[in-house]
């Protein structure tokens, strides 16, 4: 794994709540700092793919296919909609 150093200019009150945080889950702020960023860009990703699969797909189609979802399959005993 490659490492670089990078100057990282914090706000003091961010600072010091993570400083807070790090040590109350027993880790190093590095470690805490760069495993927020792997969660923001997670969720940064995880928004472009499903953008992504959204644009790709058919209303119609799925509007279709749940039409004829449970078809022939009734619901086990206790789940019947009133």
């Amino acid at each position: 794994m490659r490492r670089s150093n990078v100057a990282l200019r914090l706000q003091a009150s961010i600072l010091d709540e993570a400083r807070r945080v790090s040590e109350t889950e027993g880790v190093a702020l590095n470690q805490f700092i760069n495993v927020a960023v792997a969660e923001k860009l997670s969720a940064l990703r995880t928004e472009e793919y499903f953008r992504e699969r959204g644009a790709r797909g058919d209303v119609a189609k799925a509007k279709r296919l749940l039409k004829r979802a449970g078809r022939g399959n009734p619901p086990p005993p206790g789940d019947e909609l009133d």
